[in-house]
């Protein structure tokens, strides 16, 4: 006999601007999956490999000037090593990947924020990212001054850059949730974590 054959694992991506509490949800959400025994992988971007890490370095920190189309390349480059490296094998294996960011974060940040273009930057990630979209994207949505204030001071480059740039990145985010609301489930994080987390739960338990 042959081997039993494994399921695909889930892909849940968390997205939001900046401050929104996106990597403290990713948390809470693979630990209750993981204390439920799923098995997860959770993953951030861009980050997560070693050349992750590398760009990560180049597009957060404030070493050298990047321009807008450096951006966009050197997050897809990023990806295209985490897909590869991380979120493709999990996911074949059957284990769910919850990832910090993922396709949506170009397409708000550099896409709508940056005025590139949704269209655009969707077209230079098809090689990254191929057929691994995620199964359903919670959105985080809280207004661009409450996020800065709950940032106090902590911000990146891109962070730094401030509230208009936060507010085009939110309008961005929106346009994408309306056109894939299927996918994209938007939730207030302007609330206790808590409450934001057992929302998160509610939309994902509809994936098993």
């Amino acid at each position: 006999m042959g081997e039993p054959l494994v399921s695909r694992g889930r892909f849940v991506t968390l997205e939001g601007i900046d401050g929104s509490g996106k990597s403290t949800q990713a948390d809470l959400l693979a630990a209750a999956l993981n204390d439920a025994g799923t098995p997860v992988v959770r993953a951030r971007e861009p980050g997560g490999t070693p050349l992750g890490e590398a760009v990560r370095g180049i597009l957060l920190g404030d070493q050298a000037p990047v321009s807008d189309a450096s951006e966009v390349l050197l997050f897809a480059a990023a990806r295209a090593q985490l897909v590869g490296d991380v979120i493709a094998p999990a996911l074949a294996s059957g284990s769910w990947v919850v990832c910090d960011r993922f396709l949506d974060s170009s397409l708000a940040y550099q896409g709508g924020g940056r005025g590139i273009g949704i269209d655009v930057v969707a077209q230079v990630n098809t090689l990254a990212v191929g057929e691994n979209m995620p199964d359903v994207t919670v959105l985080l949505r809280i207004d661009p001054e409450s996020a800065a204030v709950r940032r106090a001071g902590a911000d990146d480059r891109i962070e730094a850059e401030g509230i208009a740039l936060q507010r085009r990145v939110a309008a961005a985010y929106d346009q994408i949730a309306a056109a894939e609301p299927n996918r994209v489930r938007g939730v207030d994080a302007d609330r206790p974590e808590a409450e934001v987390h057992a929302e998160i739960l509610g939309i994902v338990g509809g994936l098993t």
